[in-house]
């Protein structure tokens, strides 16, 4: 098998940003992704005691389509977000400071409109991911799944709305499924499977025009009987991962 992409997603619900390699580290996340959210104002999300909250007390794509619309740029090294809207107003501020990420914040609620609830924040707590799920884990997608999907719901399916980290080919469709538990090599770095990936109305949206123009998680269920598509893997050895590494199951 050989991965094909290798995404972060820095800001919960924006951009997705392309890499050509990463290195993780065990029990982590790929270095900034889901770093940076907006939390609505009425989320209790307190970033002196960070703690997992479900994704609907942030801005995300299940309850706010539109934030597709956007187009963003995280560069780590200065710690600057930009952000491009289709109107062609713009932001661009220092996130990793407290007075930027209150630049952003207002930003993003003048662009929710009245989907914004009371006075959002934006947050970044390093060592804490907005992730969908509690633990730090790296998402995983078979590129074969994605491709036997849209062709039971006779039309083309992009993968980005399912917001993986890492894209792969060389496995049958949907074999993925049964791996938990299971170790695989990717590329310097050992994963563990732990979970499947059960889809929510996030996976509505296209990515490419914001609009909600199709249902993947009707089409799964009545294709297979479940949600599910793509897996969670958690990083059990460190190392560097690459666009054309081989992904490999461990000897039992």
């Amino acid at each position: 098998m050989r991965i094909e992409q290798l995404y972060r997603y820095p800001v919960k619900g924006l951009t997705a940003e392309a890499l050509e390699e990463v290195t993780v580290e065990p029990g982590e996340m790929l270095p900034w992704d889901r770093a940076f959210a907006l939390a609505q104002g009425d989320a209790p999300f307190d970033p002196a005691a960070p703690s997992w909250l479900q994704k609907t007390h942030f801005m995300c794509l299940m309850a706010n389509a539109r934030a597709a619309e956007l187009k963003s740029l995280f560069e780590p090294k200065s710690g600057t977000l930009t952000l491009l809207a289709r109107d062609g107003s713009q932001i661009a501020a220092n996130v990793l400071s407290p007075a930027g990420r209150a630049k952003m914040a207002a930003w993003l609620a003048e662009f929710l409109g009245d989907e914004a609830r009371g006075t959002p924040q934006f947050h970044h707590v390093p060592g804490h991911a907005f992730s969908d799920v509690r633990a730090k884990v790296v998402s995983m997608i078979n590129l074969a799944s994605v491709d036997d999907l849209a062709r039971r719901a006779g039309a083309p399916r992009d993968k980005l709305r399912f917001r993986a980290n890492l894209y792969f080919t060389g496995a049958p469709a949907w074999s993925e499924l049964d791996w938990i538990g299971q170790e695989f090599q990717a590329g310097g770095a050992r994963l563990r499977i732990v979970r499947r990936i059960p889809r929510c109305k996030a996976t509505e949206v296209n990515p490419a025009t914001a609009l909600r123009d199709a249902d993947p998680v009707a089409e799964l269920r009545a294709a297979f009987g479940h949600p599910d598509l793509g897996i969670y893997g958690e990083v059990i050895e460190g190392g560097r991962i690459g666009v054309g590494d081989a992904l490999e199951p461990m000897p039992v």
